[in-house]
């Protein structure tokens, strides 16, 4: 049965040539030559972009950019032509309206038998309203970052007031908004991030980044909180989930688990293997832990999120009666560019 269908399929194919095919497609399609020069374009790149046909062929096709995305472009795809890796780059394309359009721009190369490239196919794909939306979320998240970035600050103004009325509160008072700083460090890298709007001069190190994170909480000092194990090279790619799982577990373990009674502790063990990273956080001494939680939080699902869709990882979690176990495991590469 399945035979005959693709028999039927092929009969179909062969019927139909590439030109009715591309033509047919919802996306901008085009080719070039081995040394990147268009020779064609599919009837949706003529219906957006409103020009004559055959007036982007060649090398035309860079002018119908963004004059800001040009120079950009142009070292993508030539980077893509000199090593044969596949081509993407976000772009602003001018419409046939005369506005300019965010386009997703894509292109493989089409090898022959000997391996050579022998032609490129690619697509261009308009995500203006999607890019606007993208756009819109980031100017949000930055506005509530400043007003909780603010709210730090006034709590730390108040400590400092305060303190004057009650001298012998002094000290306790700039340890108090020591924390308090700390906090406000930390959120810089457990807030959604775009590439503009990440701390790109933040630790550089999985270990620099775990006490810069977690040096808000006392049982850190005090040695009930302990970080140990292999340390790994991390950047604002890494340290942004990173930072959040490990915050949030850090933040519930002070409301409801081993941070929360005076006897708590936690320790983060890391190791390196194989091109693979562990982290595995452990509490005792805590509540004792009867169930688990009937269904997962916010918090719990954000955290998941972010091992598994933004760096490609896992996260596994015990209840045990002796506290939580959280192991996470991502491939050392997706933690740092380097």
């Amino acid at each position: 049965m399945s035979a005959s269908i693709a028999d039927r399929l092929d009969q179909v194919a062969g019927q139909i040539s590439f030109r009715q095919l591309a033509d047919a497609m919802p996306q901008m399609i085009w080719s070039t030559l081995p040394d990147g020069s268009h020779d064609y374009y599919n009837a949706q790149w003529y219906a957006f972009t409103g020009v004559p046909e055959g007036s982007t062929d060649g090398e035309g096709w860079n002018d119908m950019f963004h004059p800001d995305d040009q120079d950009r472009a142009w070292g993508v795809w030539r980077h893509s032509l000199e090593t044969g890796e596949p081509y993407e780059i976000e772009y602003r394309l001018r419409h046939r309206s005369g506005e300019y359009r965010w386009t997703l721009g894509r292109a493989l190369p089409v090898r022959g038998e000997d391996g050579a490239i022998i032609r490129w196919v690619g697509t261009c794909t308009d995500i203006h309203e999607h890019k606007q939306t993208a756009d819109q979320n980031e100017i949000l998240s930055r506005e509530l970052s400043h007003r909780i970035k603010n709210i730090f600050a006034v709590i730390n103004g108040l400590v400092g007031l305060s303190a004057r009325q009650f001298p012998d509160a002094k000290a306790f008072a700039r340890q108090l908004q020591a924390r308090v700083a700390s906090l406000g460090r930390a959120h810089d890298y457990v807030r959604p991030h775009s590439e503009e709007s990440a701390p790109h001069d933040g630790p550089r190190t999985l270990s620099e980044l775990l006490n810069r994170l977690l040096s808000p909480y006392p049982a850190l000092d005090e040695g009930r909180l302990t970080i140990d194990g292999d340390d790994v090279q991390v950047d604002d790619r890494g340290a942004t989930p990173i930072g959040l799982v490990f915050h949030e577990l850090a933040t519930n373990a002070s409301k409801y688990g081993a941070l929360s009674v005076p006897d708590g502790r936690v320790r983060i063990a890391t190791v390196a293997r194989n091109g693979q990273v562990t982290i595995t956080w452990e509490e005792a001494g805590g509540p004792r832990l009867t169930e688990h939680p009937a269904a997962a939080g916010f918090g719990t699902r954000l955290t998941d999120l972010s091992i598994t869709e933004q760096l490609g990882g896992k996260i596994e979690r015990e209840w045990r009666p002796e506290g939580l176990w959280v192991k996470v495991e991502v491939a050392e590469k997706r933690l740092s560019r380097d």
